[in-house]
Parts: C-alpha cells; structure tokens; sequence
C-alpha cells in the first residue's frame, strides 16, 4: 500500500472543494480512494475494518458507536469498525436519525432497541440488536425516553 501525503491549498477564489489525485499510476488503490473522496452520501461513513481495510458504513445498519480512548468503534451487525474521528464528529453526521446519546461515550441506534427497562435505582438498560446490552446515564434518560416513545 502506497502512502497517502495530503496537502491543504487555502484557495479563496474557489467555492467548491476541489480535490486532486495524483499518483504514479491508476491502480487499485487510487480507484478506491477516489471512490471514497468522491462518495459524498451522506447515508454512510468511512471506516476501518478488523482487516484494516477502509469502508463505507451505512448509517442504518449502525447498532452504536462507543469511544475508547482515543478510537471511536462503530458497530453494526456484520462488523466492528474503527472510525478516525472524535465522537463529537459521528454524532454530528448521525443527528437528524433515530440515534441518541445514552451516555459521555455512547451513541445508539433507537431503532436497533429490542428492549428496554428502568430499573429501581432510576437507571436504564437497553437491549440492542446482536444481543448487545448497555446501560444508558441517568442525566441523558429523559431525552430518549422521548425518541423511544416517539414524542421528538
């Protein structure tokens, strides 16, 4: 795999971003990362897999996103990704879907919820999709308490 060096133009005259690709030849590898630069859907995210392949991630088959560290983990159904932004970042490109923080390092998809219960000490547990399980914090309950009974 041929290194990647990425060089920032301020251009002021222009409106659009405008990106070059240039390389010794057009093999593989420019064809991917063309496909994923020029890619601008916005029903995915681009990720790395346990291979360390980069990949595109559809937004709806996301079960959470978790943060450890200084690694953001994207989970789906069919893999663990690792995604090279801040949590902040995914969540912004995740805030017009069902999803909702359940805590400082969490991010669920509300519609992968199977179930849910509040248990005496006023804290909730979800069951996810895949058989995951997650605790959500007490400050963010009332806010998906709303998205899961659909009121926001």
């Amino acid at each position: 795999m041929k290194k990647i060096k990425v060089i920032y133009i301020n251009a002021p005259d222009v409106s659009d971003i405008e990106v070059t690709v240039r390389a010794p030849e057009r093999d593989a590898q420019v064809e991917e990362l063309i496909e994923l630069i020029s890619s601008n859907e916005t029903d995915t995210l681009t990720g790395t897999d346990s291979g360390g392949a980069m990949c595109n991630i559809n937004i709806s088959d996301i079960i959470s996103v978790s943060a450890y560290g200084k690694k953001v983990q994207i989970v789906t159904g069919k893999e663990r990704y690792t995604v090279r932004q801040p949590l902040q970042a995914v969540e912004a490109k995740l805030e017009t879907r069902r999803f909702a923080r359940i805590s400082r390092y969490e991010i669920i998809n509300l519609d992968k919820v199977q179930k849910y219960d509040f248990t005496l000490s006023g804290t909730l547990r979800l069951e996810l999709a895949g058989g995951m399980e997650t605790w959500a914090s007490r400050r963010n309950i009332p806010v998906i308490r709303k998205k899961l009974s659909g009121k926001e």
